[in-house]
C-alpha cells in the first residue's frame, strides 16, 4: 500500500478551500474527484496535514460536566460534533479534533474506521513514565485491510508553538514502526502478533529514526540506563547496517564514535558514560536515531 502512487491525489488536494464549514461539504468534494477508498482516505489525510494546525488551546474550548452516562453520551456526541465543525471551520485542532475529522470523514464514505486512544513516547521525559491516555489516532480498512493513522503528527510538531512538518510517514504506518511510539489503551490495535506490555513499552528506548524496531536493538535493550551498572562504558549492539558515522551526545557537544565494529550483522560500538549526565542521545549518519535516560 505504500508504494502506492498518490501524486495526482497530493495534486489534486492543493485546489481544495483552506476551510470547509462542515465534514459533508469536504466529502462531497472526495467522493465527487476520487473512487477507490485508498485515494479518498489519501485525500483527507493528504489535506489535512496541510491545513489544520495543532493548537494546545483547544483542550479548554469543550470542557464539560454531566450528572449521568445518558447526559454523558449525549454531551460527547454533541462535543464532537463542535470539535469536528471547528477543526474544519477555523483550521486548529488537538489531537482529537484531526482524529475525529478523519473518522466522520471515513464515515461519509462507507470507509470502516475508528478512533483509537493509548499513550505515546516521543521525549526523554516518557521513557520509563506510567500508561497515560494523552492521544487518539485512527484505523481504517482499505481493500480488507486495517492500517494505522496518525494526522496529528503528520502535521508537524508542537514546540511552544506548532511547526508545520508534512509527513506521509504516518499515513498507513507499518504496525512494527507505529509501536515505537505508540500504545494502544486495547492492545489488539497495535496489530502486532507479539504481547508486549506497557511497561516493557515505557521501558523500551526512545526510538526516534523511522527504520529502528525495539528488536533491532540487542543491547542495550532498555532505555533506562544505570550510571553505576555500566563500569562507566555502554556496550551498543544493533542489527542495522553500518552507518558511515555514530556520534552521541548528552546534551551538549556531539562527540564521534571513533571504532564501529560489525559482529554477526549487527553494529558494535561503546559510548563512554559521562558524570552527572542524565540523557544519552545517539545518532547514525548525523540523525537522531536512539534515546536513553541515565538514572
Amino acid at each position: 500500500m505504500h508504494a502506492q502512487n498518490f501524486e495526482r491525489v497530493d495534486a489534486a488536494i492543493q485546489l481544495y478551500p483552506e476551510k470547509f464549514e462542515n465534514a459533508e461539504e469536504f466529502s462531497r468534494l472526495i467522493g465527487r474527484d476520487f473512487e477507490t477508498d485508498a485515494d479518498k482516505v489519501r485525500a483527507m489525510y493528504s489535506w489535512m496535514v496541510r491545513n489544520i494546525a495543532y493548537d494546545p488551546d483547544e483542550y479548554k474550548k469543550f470542557n464539560y460536566n454531566f450528572k449521568s452516562y445518558r447526559e454523558r453520551n449525549e454531551k460527547e456526541e454533541a462535543t464532537r460534533k463542535k470539535i469536528i465543525a471547528r477543526t474544519l471551520q477555523v483550521g486548529v485542532a488537538v489531537c482529537e479534533g484531526y482524529a475525529m475529522v478523519f473518522e466522520r470523514l471515513c464515515e461519509l464514505q462507507g470507509i470502516p474506521n475508528y478512533l483509537v486512544r493509548g499513550d505515546t513516547k516521543a521525549s526523554f521525559n516518557d521513557i520509563g513514565r506510567p500508561f497515560k491516555n494523552n492521544h487518539m489516532w485512527n484505523v481504517a480498512t482499505i481493500d480488507g485491510q486495517p492500517y494505522l493513522f496518525d494526522v496529528t503528527w503528520g502535521a508537524g510538531k508542537y514546540n511552544g508553538k506548532f511547526i508545520r512538518d508534512i509527513s506521509y510517514f504516518w499515513f498507513q504506518t507499518p504496525p512494527e514502526l507505529f509501536f515505537n511510539s505508540h500504545y494502544p489503551a486495547q492492545y489488539e490495535d497495535a496489530f502486532l502478533s507479539e504481547a508486549v506490555s506497557r511497561a516493557e513499552f515505557a521501558n523500551r528506548p526512545l526510538i526516534i529514526c523511522d527504520s529502528i524496531i525495539s528488536e533491532n536493538i540487542e543491547s542495550p535493550s532498555t532505555g533506562i540506563i544505570s550510571d553505576e551498572a555500566n563500569s562507566g562504558v555502554i556496550e551498543f549492539r544493533i542489527q542495522i547496517k553500518s552507518p558511515n558515522t555514530i556520534t552521541y551526545s548528552f546534551g551538549g557537544e556531539k562527540k564521534k564514535i571513533s571504532e564501529i565494529g560489525v559482529e554477526g550483522g549487527s553494529v558494535v560500538f561503546e559510548v563512554p558514560l559521562e558524570l552527572g549526565a542524565e540523557w544519552l542521545l545517539i545518532s547514525f549518519d548525523e540523525q537522531p536515531a536512539l534515546g536513553y535516560v541515565i538514572e
